[in-house]
């Protein structure tokens, strides 16, 4: 009789002892059945071990499926550094099936695009620095640069993997790959089909398919032979997942990269202030079109203002089109003055406050402080504070009473679901049948609108007023990115609605964004990521008492740490969910180990914890 450890695949368990009168290889698949569960379990074999003192049950079936050593180890380390069991890290991978024999495939391929001068010294720049980032300006070209890179290493019989944001790949960038790698390629997300994935799983084993393209899933595929992994608008926050285990996909790639010497691209034309310090970077400024972009700005109370009125309807009389951007489909709520445009700051982190407008208060949620909604604005003194409520059917409504012989169009999470959804709207409004496309960030992923001549941003304050360290980082890079979206070929204008214009002004150049970089990383010397971790546990349950009370006794015992800072406590900022009350405690340190350990310790089966959370 053999005796194993097992992983429990999607389960918070620790490891479990099985036995099986088979030896099995390790990372083998195998079905289990525990006790009071009525279906059969998936787990991964660990390791070979001494026969326990207590009595195991046995191993129902041996599957097809193994998880290779390299995602095991890419597995152990999601676990610690994550802090998540094993078979949850292992869950987010897709196994290998033995049963699948390789195809010796030696297709070479020649995508014929020529290189500038700029853009070859940034391939080699990249191949020369093996995990290196591309900092290219809008229209700068570095989609040519990917493409040549992969079809390199795809020429040496290696496999490629293109991330990209969300599930809004971008058909063009799809169309682009095709032309090049044919059937080579593959597009994979959460929202292909069953049997779709299944095809992808045996074409990318077999060896005739070479290039998965991808949302963050894409990362974890069956690869038997990478060679390169791509990041695509590197700075993207969607990269982070949002549920257990709670990585950040491009950080996971430049941990694979360097562990196992692959060749990293992270790009992007904003990027982040962590790979910007972190990583060695290839300025790329040479755009392919000459373009003018003329900005002006806008601080009317008005969701739709009669500057922006005037402006869609000339820019619409003269046949082109209007992209109308805000920050959420839903509302903001955040406080901010009608004279000077800031928002309410914390006294002892620097940061906005929230509205919580149940208790009629503003709190900071990172030191919890909290102080009834002031009758006049701090900073100036003069202005109001007010609650900025808007939406994109409220502005989609509003255009349609304004211009009710136009065809007026939303672009956001609840128009569009599919991926079929996203292409149709794209394709339409390429071809000119919509007017004015409203939208949420989903309008700034890296899309080509060929007639765009006006681009309304509203609401940026409220990003830039976020409860977030990186507040400033994101509504500047979002400005940046939906700007770009303006104007792709020729003239293209952006009217951008704030009480902030001396900020926006003096950075909203593209050649300006390396040195906003420059000054954020100094302002976050000592006190935030990059230069230290942080980590936020959010606690959850039906009694509100009890979970107030669970938490409480967590920040004493973090509190006594003194290689940890308890930055801030209280309630979450959306405190109750799915009829759960939250509690969080965010809590930072230079040391990890230390983090890590302290992470570790929390037990609780009420608490999620997000290491290096972006909040």
């Amino acid at each position: 009789m053999y005796y194993y450890e097992l992983a429990l695949l999607k389960s918070p368990l620790n490891n479990l002892t099985f036995q099986s009168e088979k030896k099995i290889t390790l990372g083998k698949k195998v079905l289990i059945k525990l006790k009071q569960r009525k279906n059969l379990d998936e787990a991964v074999v660990i390791k070979e071990v001494e026969k326990p003192t207590f009595k195991c049950s046995d191993i129902v079936e041996i599957t097809n499926e193994y998880f290779d050593e390299k995602m095991q180890q890419i597995a152990s380390f999601v676990s610690q550094y994550y802090v998540c069991s094993l078979g949850e890290a292992l869950s987010v991978y897709s196994p290998f099936d033995e049963n699948i024999n390789p195809i010796f495939n030696q297709e070479q391929f020649d995508s014929k695009i020529v290189l500038s001068k700029q853009q070859e010294k940034a391939k080699e720049f990249l191949k020369d620095k093996k995990q290196a980032l591309l900092f290219a300006d809008t229209g700068a070209g570095k989609t040519e640069v990917y493409i040549k890179i992969i079809e390199e290493h795809l020429n040496a019989n290696k496999q490629a993997i293109l991330l990209m944001p969300e599930i809004s790949l971008t058909p063009q960038m799809q169309k682009r790959l095709e032309k090049v790698f044919g059937k080579s390629i593959a597009i994979w997300h959460s929202k292909i089909t069953k049997k779709k994935k299944e095809e992808i799983l045996k074409g990318l084993q077999e060896g005739s398919i070479r290039l998965i393209a991808g949302a963050r899933s894409a990362l974890f595929l069956p690869y038997s032979n990478l060679g390169v992994i791509v990041v695509d608008e590197e700075h993207d926050d969607s990269y982070k997942s949002d549920s257990k285990p709670r990585f950040h996909t491009k950080d996971l790639s430049i941990y694979m990269a360097k562990k196992f010497d692959l060749q990293l691209v992270l790009g992007s034309a904003t990027v982040s202030s962590s790979s910007f310090h972190k990583i060695p970077f290839f300025r790329l400024d040479e755009t392919y079109h000459q373009t003018k972009k003329y900005y002006s700005f806008e601080d009317s109370e008005a969701n739709l203002s009669l500057k922006v009125i005037d402006k869609i309807t000339k820019t619409i009389a003269g046949g082109n089109q209007v992209i109308v951007f805000l920050p959420t489909r839903a509302n903001f709520k955040y406080q901010i003055c009608t004279t000077c445009g800031k928002s309410v700051e914390c006294p002892y982190c620097s940061v906005s406050m929230s509205l919580h407008k149940n208790d009629l208060a503003l709190k900071c949620h990172y030191c919890g402080y909290t102080q009834q909604i002031p009758e006049s604005c701090p900073s100036c003194h003069n202005g109001i504070i007010h609650n900025l409520r808007v939406g994109t059917a409220q502005i989609e409504e509003e255009l349609k009473e304004l211009f009710p012989q136009k065809v007026i169009k939303r672009f956001d999470r609840d128009q569009i679901k599919t991926n079929n959804q996203l292409k149709t709207i794209l394709n339409e409004f390429n071809k000119g049948e919509i007017d004015i496309l409203v939208g949420t960030q989903m309008l700034s992923k890296g899309h080509d609108y060929h007639n765009v001549r006006l681009a309304v941003v509203l609401g940026i304050d409220s990003i830039l007023n976020m409860n977030s360290y990186k507040a400033r980082e994101k509504a500047l890079s979002l400005l940046i990115q939906i700007s770009g979206r303006s104007g792709r070929k020729g003239e293209g204008e952006v009217i951008i609605q704030t009480k902030n214009e001396d900020f926006f002004n003096h950075y909203l150049n593209e050649s300006n964004y390396k040195e906003f970089l420059e000054s954020e990383l100094e302002f976050r010397k000592e006190l935030y990521p990059p230069f230290l971790k942080m980590a936020k546990i959010t606690f959850s349950h039906a009694n509100g008492i009890k979970i107030k009370d669970e938490m409480d006794s967590y920040v004493h015992v973090l509190k006594v740490n003194k290689d940890i800072e308890v930055v801030g406590f209280g309630q979450s900022p959306i405190f109750k969910m799915a009829n759960k009350y939250r509690y969080e405690i965010l809590v930072r340190s230079n040391n990890i180990k230390a983090l890590l350990n302290a992470l570790h310790s929390i037990q609780s089966p009420n608490a999620s914890i997000d290491m290096d959370t972006i909040y």
